[in-house]
């Protein structure tokens, strides 16, 4: 049989007490009271050592109980329920591995409350400079118009349209803000259909055409498709994903470059949707942050090129709320590749 450890911390020191006392017994038989009779004696012994052992234990686990309910007492985050009697004073290798488990849990926790703490102020510094710089832009040029220069036809055209676009871009940065924050506090709502991807790929090249060819960019796919490739998702949020991944490669493809989309199939239940440019490409600095809210690779060439800075994160919200997968390879000065998964359609 196992003894506990306090048991046989117990047992031990009974051992310990009653051979001290065997011998104070011995000597006090034989030279002060000969007149006891052995089996006093060894009932005395016996008594002893059972007393001694049940001291020790309670003592013991008096002992252990009550330095550790002190510390649950101290340390505000513990909670003293979580504390029995019997889980204290049994192994103490055992209660010290729970505690160790418990204070890195405890440590884990604090550190992702302080990353998101910090996250937090990241993200409200970027919302006040993105909001900030158009808003400066607008009133720069209303003050203007208003202390004289709109008089002058064509200085107030020309403010008129660059305040305008100002506005623009404050509405754009609005509406993804928008949608950040119903994606992250109610979710999303996604009404899955069966659909042909080449085809919303083919209307998003088409809707984009004009945009591409003003930097001599060509819109094509990998090959030419037989037979169509049916996809499960929700058609409009896909067309979303599509639509902000092939603007993105035509602001960041090089003049006179290509941005291809293939199809493969990924497994036995998904396809993969490729979007391939050979435009700057991205360092390997900053392609674990690309997906987060605001984050710029060249904030002054971004912001040259417009958009909210939210087009990337709501496009990894999208993917996961279908429960797909969005991956990124890119070679600096080579080019990127952005692919996602879609379930196949049965």
């Amino acid at each position: 049989m196992k003894f506990k450890k306090t048991y046989s911390y117990a047992l031990w020191s009974s051992i310990y007490l009653t051979l001290l006392s065997v011998i104070i017994a011995a000597i006090a038989y034989f030279f002060i009271s000969k007149h006891l009779g052995v089996n006093t004696v060894i009932i005395s012994i016996i008594a002893l050592f059972v007393i001694s052992f049940f001291i020790i234990q309670y003592r013991t686990e008096h002992f252990i109980y009550r330095r550790l309910i002190k510390i649950y007492e101290e340390v505000s985050i513990l909670d003293i329920k979580d504390l029995s009697r019997d889980s204290a004073t049994t192994d103490i290798d055992k209660l010290s591995k729970r505690m160790e488990k418990f204070v890195e849990g405890k440590r884990l926790e604090i550190k992702n409350l302080t990353e998101r703490d910090s996250f937090r102020r990241d993200f409200l510094g970027n919302v006040a400079h993105e909001l900030k710089t158009p808003l400066f832009t607008v009133q720069g040029y209303i003050l203007t118009l208003i202390e004289g220069a709109v008089n002058d036809k064509q200085i107030r055209t020309k403010y008129l349209e660059r305040a305008n676009k100002g506005v623009e871009r404050l509405v754009a940065v609005i509406k993804d803000l928008d949608m950040i924050a119903k994606l992250e506090t109610d979710g999303m709502k996604l009404n899955i259909k069966t659909f042909n991807i080449l085809e919303l790929v083919q209307n998003v090249f088409d809707l984009f055409e004009m945009k591409a060819k003003k930097r001599n960019i060509i819109l094509k796919f990998d090959k030419v498709y037989e037979f169509p490739v049916y996809v499960r998702g929700d058609i409009e949020k896909v067309e979303q994903v599509l639509i902000n991944l092939i603007v993105n490669s035509i602001k960041y493809g090089k003049p006179n470059g290509t941005t291809i989309v293939a199809v493969d199939s990924y497994n036995d239940n998904k396809f993969i949707v490729k979007i391939i440019d050979n435009g700057e490409g991205i360092k390997q600095q900053h392609l674990s942050r690309l997906f987060e809210r605001f984050y710029r690779v060249d904030q002054s060439r971004s912001r040259e090129q417009g958009g909210s800075g939210l087009g990337l994160s709501i496009v990894k919200h999208i993917i996961e709320a279908h429960n797909e997968t969005i991956l990124l390879k890119s070679t600096f000065g080579e080019g990127s590749e952005f692919s996602f998964t879609l379930e196949k359609a049965k």
